[in-house]
């Protein structure tokens, strides 16, 4: 192969190819963070708030919701398992006063 017959446009465009898909996966940014090991903690860090923050609300709006539904439950006074459920809510609600 001759460099005057085509190889070396072969070869920059499989290089610019190459600098675009580097470009798109943000790999100069992900070096960056694994360089400042300081700055790749703090957002760990700030990460894990509101990982946890979010996992917490969302319990207690589930939870909120599942007693909701059990009160209700036992209001209708279903023969098998109303005095069960009714047992949960008065405990649940003797938690909460």
């Amino acid at each position: 192969m001759a460099w005057g017959d085509g190889t070396s446009e072969f070869f920059l465009e499989k290089i610019q190819d190459l600098i675009t898909a580097m470009e798109k996966a943000n790999v100069a940014e992900w070096v960056e963070l694994y360089r400042r090991p300081g700055r790749l903690l703090y957002l760990n860090f700030l990460a894990g708030i509101a990982r946890g923050l979010g996992i917490a609300v969302g319990f207690t709006i589930l939870g909120a919701l599942v007693i909701y539904i059990i009160k209700e439950l036992a209001l209708l006074n279903l023969p098998v398992i109303g005095k069960y459920i009714a047992e949960i809510v008065r405990l649940v609600q003797q938690q909460v006063y």
